[in-house]
Order: C-alpha cells, then sequence, then structure tokens
C-alpha cells in the first residue's frame, strides 16, 4: 500500500501544473557581441514574475523536457527563459562530440547575459531570479555559480543542477559557490556519475536511488544510447524516466524556487 501511496502521489505531481503559458521565441544581446537566440515561457498576468534562467543540456535546447518544465514554471508563476547557446553559435547537438567549441565556461556567459537582460525588464521580481540546469546545462550551472564571476548588477537566489558533470569541479581544490547551489542527481547514472558531486563544496548533494540519466524527463522509456563522454569509456550509456524520482524532484525544485 505504501509503494501505491508513492507512486499516486508521483503521478499527481506530473499532472498538476496549470494551463500551457504563453511561448516566444526572442533574441538578445550576448557577450562580445553574440546575439543569443532564446525561449521564453510567461505566466499569465502582467508582473512582476520570478524568473528562472534554464539551460539545455548537450542534445540542444527547447526539447520535450524543457518543454515539460518551461510550462510547468510558467504554471506556477515563473518567467522562464531558455537560452539557445549552441544554435545561436551555429551548432548542433555536442551529445557525441569529442571535440567540443563550447564548454560550460563558455556559456556562463550566456547565463550572466540573459540574467542581466531580465534584470532590465519591468515585468521581473530582479531579486528573485534562479538558475537551472540539465546535464551539459547542469554543468554550466556549476561553472556560472563559482565565486569571482557573475552577471553584472544582478545575481541569482538559487541555482538547480541536474545530473551535472562534477569530476572537474571536485578535482578544482579552488572550487567555491557565491550563491545557494543544490545538485539532484541519479545514483544509477553511467553517463555524468553522482559520486564526484556529492562532496562539491558549497553544494547540496541529494540523490535519487535506481534513477539514471534524464530521471525528469515526462515519458523517456529506459534505453540505451552513444555519447562522447561515459564513465567507463564504452561510449554507452543508459537515460530514462524514474517516476518516483522525478515527482520527487519536481517538489524540491518547487520549494527551492518558491522560496526565492
Amino acid at each position: 500500500m505504501r509503494h501505491v501511496r508513492i507512486l499516486l502521489g508521483a503521478i499527481c505531481a506530473i499532472v498538476a501544473f496549470q494551463s500551457l503559458a504563453a511561448q516566444e521565441v526572442i533574441t538578445l544581446p550576448g557577450r562580445e557581441g553574440l546575439t543569443l537566440k532564446a525561449k521564453l515561457y510567461k505566466p499569465a498576468g502582467a508582473g512582476p514574475f520570478p524568473a528562472i534562467v534554464a539551460l539545455h543540456g548537450c542534445g540542444g535546447p527547447w526539447q520535450t523536457r524543457d518543454d515539460d518544465w518551461g510550462q510547468r514554471l510558467a504554471g506556477a508563476g515563473f518567467l522562464v527563459i531558455f537560452p539557445d547557446s549552441f544554435g545561436s553559435r551555429g551548432l548542433g547537438s555536442q551529445c557525441r562530440v569529442h571535440d567540443r567549441s563550447i564548454r560550460p565556461r563558455d556559456r556562463a556567459e550566456d547565463v550572466f547575459a540573459t540574467a542581466e537582460w531580465l534584470a532590465a525588464r519591468g515585468d521581473i521580481s530582479r531579486n528573485r531570479i534562479g538558475l537551472l540546469g540539465w546535464s551539459n546545462g547542469g554543468s554550466t550551472v556549476l561553472s556560472a555559480a563559482r565565486t569571482g564571476r557573475g552577471p553584472r548588477g544582478v545575481e541569482f537566489r538559487q541555482a538547480i543542477a541536474f545530473y551535472p558533470g562534477c569530476r572537474v569541479y571536485a578535482e578544482d581544490a579552488r572550487y567555491r559557490t557565491r550563491l545557494p547551489v543544490t545538485i539532484l542527481h541519479g545514483l544509477a547514472d553511467n553517463w555524468t556519475p553522482a559520486e564526484p558531486c556529492k562532496a562539491l563544496p558549497g553544494t547540496r548533494f541529494i540523490g535519487y536511488e535506481g534513477a539514471y540519466h534524464d530521471f525528469d524527463h515526462p515519458n523517456l522509456p529506459i534505453r540505451e544510447r552513444k555519447a562522447a563522454y561515459t564513465a567507463d569509456g564504452s561510449g554507452i550509456v543508459t537515460v530514462g524516466t524514474h517516476p518516483v524520482a522525478r515527482a520527487a524532484a519536481i517538489r524540491q525544485v518547487m520549494a527551492i524556487f518558491g522560496g526565492m
């Protein structure tokens, strides 16, 4: 019976978000003359709204998972913006690319430019801006949150990284964060392993037993896929939805951003 209650709670958390938000593909000024493409999810009303800068994974922007989160957060009253770091530079998916021309440090500059653009809008609560990312976007969250860097004239209140790659940061003895960061990770992840994330300075780690990469996807059957970088070097990883972990993560995200 307890497992039935957990499953029912997971289902309720997955379906319980409000009507579809208004969506718009826009451009905004990036760093060093770059024009950033972005997708905006705007809640109903005039604002001012709290805002979330959301970061796509290595597959590129505006996937099914991104839309699910964009709609969910906008339905909860957040203005959500997904900057397209890859398409804005003429790049496609980077999941199978070994020699990448764009790194999380580069993407962090897109994050800062987007935050500054948001802060200048009249419909945004500039003191209530959060940062959210998945996989490569999660690694970008860790880069954007580290001490010594940041947007000009505005700051993020909270940051959340879903299953980021943490090894580089864990091996850097100087790594610290200047704002609260929560890492949500599947403990069965064999693409970006959870272990290096567990003791990363300045972060809070939450792990989900039995969950793989992409565990928060709304409907992705468990399967194997190819990837350039994998935990065991095989080039094969496991991805897919874990309904119970997904529901728990949704609750965590809403609680963290709701408290901004």
